[in-house]
């Protein structure tokens, strides 16, 4: 029996994993619990929530808080990275991190010492930026 629900854990981690390497972006446990569903597969949202953070304490998902949730994304590479989120769509691009130097000493200057760090830098990707031009020359348009 012990056989069998391991068996049964493991699956479930790697349905889990294998549907979130298919999004591009991050997702939320509940909208990849129903893409599982979706798919047909019978995962709890407890047993997605318990596997993604999992995979996010071993280092193989990212994860970000964006709108009140906490969002996820499995990791391309095991090189240290930040993003660009988009506060609208979530859209998401790896991007360069600040030198450890700058980090080192930011934190220094105000007597902290470092033992890790994240940078995720929030905002509006191009098209989020057109689409929020667009509707303010719409309305402006509506008004007039």
């Amino acid at each position: 029996m012990a056989n069998e629900r391991m068996e049964r854990q493991t699956r479930q981690k790697e349905h889990i994993r294998e549907a979130l390497k298919e999004c591009d972006e991050f997702i939320s446990a509940q909208e990849l619990h129903r893409k599982l569903e979706d798919a047909g597969q019978r995962i709890g949202l407890a047993t997605v929530y318990r596997q993604l953070n999992a995979l996010a304490d071993s280092g193989a998902a990212d994860t970000i808080r964006l709108g009140g949730q906490q969002l996820f994304r499995l990791c391309g590479d095991d090189v240290h990275h930040h993003h660009l989120v988009c506060t609208r769509c979530g859209h998401t691009v790896e991007i360069e991190p600040p030198s450890e130097t700058w980090v080192r000493r930011t934190a220094s200057k105000y007597g902290f010492t470092v033992s890790n760090h994240t940078v995720e830098v929030f905002g509006l990707c191009p098209d989020c930026q057109k689409a929020e031009e667009g509707s303010a020359g719409s309305k402006a348009e509506s008004a007039a």
